[in-house]
């Protein structure tokens, strides 16, 4: 299948973004709307010539560790 690709402005509308997603996900799930399925997000930024995974310089966290938080 093809990805589903959304820009964001910053850090914080990227976790927004992904913890709704992942909501709406859950109450598709338990609503059965649908069915069990499978499900990734992450968070990539342009850097150079190619897209890398995103990960706070400073902490060196990545969007998933954020999302636990």
């Amino acid at each position: 299948m093809n990805p589903f690709y959304r820009s964001v402005k910053n850090i914080e509308e990227a976790k927004l973004l992904l913890d709704t997603l992942a909501e709406y996900d859950l109450f598709q799930l338990e609503n059965k709307i649908k069915p069990d399925f499978c499900n990734v997000g992450g968070l990539e930024v342009f850097e150079g010539e190619e897209w890398c995974e995103w990960c706070d310089e400073e902490t060196g966290d990545s969007i998933s560790d954020l999302l636990r938080q």
